[in-house]
């Protein structure tokens, strides 16, 4: 089952309308993303990481995150700076980091840390189910929330399919190898997958009609007004204010 390990919490920003804290990390990464100067860059990241403190997260688990999207950043280390052409900045023998390269990969580094931490700060905050009407109350197509929330509620039994099929495979000898015999029932399983699975949404479509579904989902929490709500929203703006004039003069 999927796991929602930062949207349980009683900190401020757990308490903020789900609504705006959707706004604001989507301006917020757009901002940062387009930025371009690293005093904007670093200052981005400084605030990344206080909203991830003040929203009182596990900052072990936070870590843990961070190491695989920055393990990604870590190839484009090893190849950027060879290949990028611009002024040389560092000559090892027949190798040669180039200036651009090097500045470059400092920028995609900083950029995907400081947006990464401002969504787990802000998005993962809430529950994928809250997340999901709070994109319907923004008036985001409804296609698009429904795709959401019935890939969220079924991308776990999918899973269990799959590895229920395994099991079965693997009861029956199978031990899978580089030959055609291995590839041949990896083919049919996920055939197979598919089968089930298209089976499994027809199913869950006429239980959805029986009980009255009418193509739309209702949420009984109604998102109430809170000051804690205008006191974020003034604190974000004047953030990504700063983060443009930062931009703007350096």
């Amino acid at each position: 089952m999927i796991s929602e390990p930062f949207a349980a919490g009683k900190s401020k920003i757990h308490q903020v309308d789900p609504r705006i804290k959707v706004v604001f990390a989507t301006a917020y990464s757009f901002i940062v993303a387009f930025s371009t100067q690293f005093p904007a860059l670093f200052t981005a990241v400084v605030l990344s990481f206080l909203m991830v403190c003040l929203t009182g997260l596990n900052l072990w688990a936070v870590a843990k995150r961070l190491v695989v999207v920055n393990g990604l950043i870590l190839l484009l280390w090893l190849i950027l700076p060879l290949t990028y052409n611009g002024d040389s900045l560092l000559h090892l023998g027949p190798i040669t980091l180039s200036r651009p390269g090097v500045i470059l990969s400092a920028q995609i580094t900083l950029k995907s840390n400081a947006i990464l931490l401002a969504l787990i700060a802000l998005i993962s905050s809430m529950s994928l189910v809250t997340l999901g009407h709070a994109l319907s109350r923004l008036k985001v197509p409804e296609k698009i929330v429904h795709l959401f929330l019935m890939t969220f509620r079924y991308v776990f039994v999918i899973e269990n399919e799959y590895l229920r099929l395994v099991r079965a495979a693997k009861i029956r000898g199978f031990r899978p190898g580089t030959n055609i015999h291995t590839y041949k029932t990896y083919a049919y399983l996920i055939g197979m997958l598919f089968v089930r699975a298209a089976a499994r949404a027809e199913r869950v479509h006429q239980a959805m009609r029986c009980r009255g579904f009418k193509g739309k989902f209702y949420s009984l929490y109604r998102f109430p007004p809170k000051s804690i709500n205008w006191v974020f929203s003034s604190v974000m703006t004047a953030f990504l204010i700063g983060l443009l004039y930062l931009e703007i003069v350096f």
